[in-house]
C-alpha cells in the first residue's frame, strides 16, 4: 500500500463508484465504501453494493466484504480488501477520512460538505467545486468526461442514457407499478424482443430489443413505479462482469485529483 496515511472513504458502491474504488485501490490507497441497506445498484456484477446483500463481491480481482466494525474495517483493509459499511452517512466509527468522495450519483447534493473531510471530491451534477466540495468530477460522456472541476458545477443532468447501437432511453427497464420485484431471467442472458425478464408487483416486464441483460436491480426488492429496475444492451456480445469504460474514466480523475492535492499539500 503506497499511501497508508491518505484513507479515502467512497460514499455509494454502484458500478461507477466502483470504478472509482477500484483505481484507487490498485494505485496504493486504503479505500472504504458506505453504501445503503437497500442499494439501488443496476449493473450488480461490477458493483461492491453486492456486498451488502452478498457478505462479499468480487470485481475484477478487488474483494470486497460488508463490515459491522472497526476492527472487521481495518482487518478487511489489511487483508488487501474493501470494506463496505452500510450507513447513510459518514461512519462515525471508521478511521477519519483524509478523502471523502460523493460517488452516489444522486444528481443532487444530498448532505456533503466541504469540510467533511481534507479533501472532498463529489461525482457529477448537482455539486458546485469550491462550495459544496474541493473538486467535481465530470460524469457526463462525451470530450468533458472524466474531466477535474477546480470552480464550479458539472454540466447538467440530461436525463438520457447513451447511445449505444442505435438504442438510448430504450436500454433502461423501469418499474410498471410499485411492488416486490421478480426476476425470470438473470444478468448475463440473452433475451428476444417481448421475451418477459420479470415484474413488479405483478406487472410484467418485457424485453424492449433483441439484446443482453447487463443489470437487474437486486430480487425481491421494493420498488416504486418508474424506478429504474434494469438494462439491456443491444450487443449481445457486451461484458457484463467488466467495469465500463466510464467508470474507469470517472475513477483515473478521482486518483488524479487526490494525488495533485497531496503533491500540493507537501509543497506547503
Amino acid at each position: 500500500m503506497l499511501f497508508p496515511r491518505c484513507p479515502v472513504l467512497v460514499r455509494g458502491g454502484g458500478d461507477l463508484a466502483t470504478g472509482v474504488v477500484h483505481r484507487l485501490h490498485h494505485a496504493g490507497f486504503p479505500v472504504g465504501v458506505a453504501e445503503l441497506a437497500h442499494p439501488l445498484t443496476v449493473r450488480r456484477l461490477v458493483a461492491v453494493s453486492s456486498a451488502v446483500h452478498d457478505g462479499s463481491a468480487s470485481v475484477e480481482g478487488l474483494m470486497a466484504h460488508k463490515v459491522t466494525g472497526i476492527d472487521d474495517w481495518r482487518a478487511t483493509i489489511e487483508a488487501g480488501g474493501v470494506p463496505v459499511a452500510v450507513s447513510e452517512t459518514i461512519p462515525g466509527w471508521i478511521p477519519t477520512p483524509a478523502v471523502v468522495i460523493d460517488a452516489r450519483l444522486a444528481k443532487r447534493n444530498i448532505d456533503t460538505n466541504i469540510d467533511d473531510a481534507d479533501f472532498v471530491i463529489a461525482l457529477g451534477p448537482g455539486f458546485e467545486a469550491g462550495r459544496d466540495c474541493d473538486v467535481v468530477v465530470e460524469t457526463n460522456r462525451g470530450s468533458r468526461l472524466g474531466r477535474i472541476i477546480a470552480k464550479g458545477p458539472a454540466q447538467a443532468n440530461t436525463g438520457t442514457p447513451g447511445v449505444v447501437a442505435g438504442y438510448g432511453v430504450e436500454r433502461v427497464l423501469r418499474a410498471p407499478k410499485s411492488g416486490t420485484i421478480d426476476w425470470r431471467a438473470q444478468i448475463g442472458d440473452v433475451v428476444a424482443q417481448g421475451a418477459v425478464i420479470g415484474s413488479v408487483g405483478g406487472m410484467a416486464i418485457h424485453a424492449p430489443f433483441d439484446g443482453v441483460i447487463r443489470g437487474l436491480l437486486h430480487p425481491n426488492c421494493h420498488a416504486e413505479c418508474g424506478l429504474k429496475v434494469g438494462d439491456i444492451d443491444p450487443r449481445v456480445d457486451a461484458p457484463c462482469d467488466e467495469i465500463s469504460d466510464k467508470a474507469l474514466a470517472i475513477g483515473g480523475a478521482a486518483v488524479v485529483a487526490i494525488l495533485s492535492w497531496m503533491q500540493g499539500r507537501a509543497r506547503v
